[in-house]
């Protein structure tokens, strides 16, 4: 039985607290948050859960084997710390660590204490991902040409980061579950329309030797709110709408071919239009099966989905493309 506290009764500590609460093999031990109304509001719909202020007080703590941190970016790599030099196994949200110093710090830290350090990339989880997943492993799709995916939705802007560190993550990591390459190169572009000066509305390009390129498009400024991710091969082609309720995922029977011609300034292309169909996916929620990744993983010692590999490819175009914002859409080398 793995003794859980969680560190962060905000937006997201919530689900973690509703989920960890319920789930087999692990008791939630406690949850800590600064704010007195937080924890006024936790002890109202968990009257015998425990609750602290004290954070400090979670890493002293020997009954405690491991801790779930849902607070701001800029702090997790300070919490994080402090948990793996405590003996404690660390689940942490997205994204790992606001720099990539900080990620591989952490790494090496988790594996000289030989403890688990994982990152809560949930979407990663949902059954739209995991049967794309197993598509594309099957050779169903074929070479993987490009991934265009667009998240945007009028708010929530936020303080401390900018919208590719807020949103990009979900779509990012789903591009490195599902693909095996590895990008060389970022690009990005974005601009702010607050005095903070953070971008509210920012265009990423993953840059790769292969034939693969990968687009994401995020915002906080749009009118509509649109989760989508089109995935193109060269035998079959996915739409992975987030947004419906049913249908999330769309097969696309549908290819092109160039055929060589003498005359260069020729092309023949020979167009497939094939049948659309939309394959049956796993319901259960990807916040569950997240944390029962996280506990399976401790008790049977064994890698997560979300591990600590795919967090630290995130945190480097993460910090990547804030370089080439800064630059004005100047390439970067990861």
């Amino acid at each position: 039985m793995v003794k859980i506290a969680i560190i962060g009764y905000g937006y997201w500590g919530k689900n973690l607290v509703r989920n960890f609460f319920s789930l087999p093999h692990c008791t939630l031990y406690t949850v800590a948050d600064a704010d007195p109304k937080r924890l006024q509001s936790l002890k109202s719909l968990y009257p015998g859960l425990n609750s602290t202020s004290d954070i400090e007080s979670i890493f002293k703590n020997p009954e405690i084997d491991a801790v779930v941190i849902a607070t701001p970016v800029f702090t997790h790599y300070t919490l994080a710390k402090k948990a793996l030099l405590a003996g404690k196994h660390v689940l942490v949200e997205k994204p790992m660590t606001a720099s990539v110093k900080e990620a591989e710090e952490l790494i090496e830290l988790a594996q000289k204490k030989s403890k688990l350090l994982m990152v809560d990339h949930t979407f990663l989880y949902t059954g739209a991902v995991e049967r794309i997943k197993h598509m594309i492993e099957a050779g169903e799709v074929g070479k993987i040409n490009y991934i265009d995916s667009t998240r945007i939705n009028l708010g929530l802007f936020q303080a401390d980061v900018n919208v590719l560190w807020d949103l990009a993550p979900h779509d990012v990591s789903i591009c490195f579950h599902l693909t095996k390459d590895l990008p060389y190169s970022v690009q990005a572009r974005g601009i702010s329309h607050t005095k903070n000066g953070i971008e509210n509305i920012a265009y990423l390009t993953l840059n790769y030797q292969t034939s693969l390129i990968a687009h994401f498009n995020c915002s906080w400024s749009s009118p509509v709110k649109i989760r989508q991710m089109l995935i193109g091969g060269d035998r079959k082609m996915i739409l992975y709408n987030d947004m419906e309720p049913t249908e999330k995922v769309k097969v696309y029977d549908t290819g092109f071919e160039v055929n060589s011609h003498e005359d260069r300034t020729k092309i023949i292309v020979d167009y497939r239009i094939g049948d659309i169909y939309t394959p049956k996916l796993q319901t259960n929620e990807a916040l569950t099966g997240m944390a029962g990744d996280f506990v399976n993983a401790i008790l049977s010692e064994t890698e997560p989905v979300s591990n600590w590999k795919i967090g630290l490819k995130v945190v480097k175009v993460l910090e990547g493309a804030s370089v080439s914002i800064k630059a004005k859409g100047k390439e970067v080398t990861l």
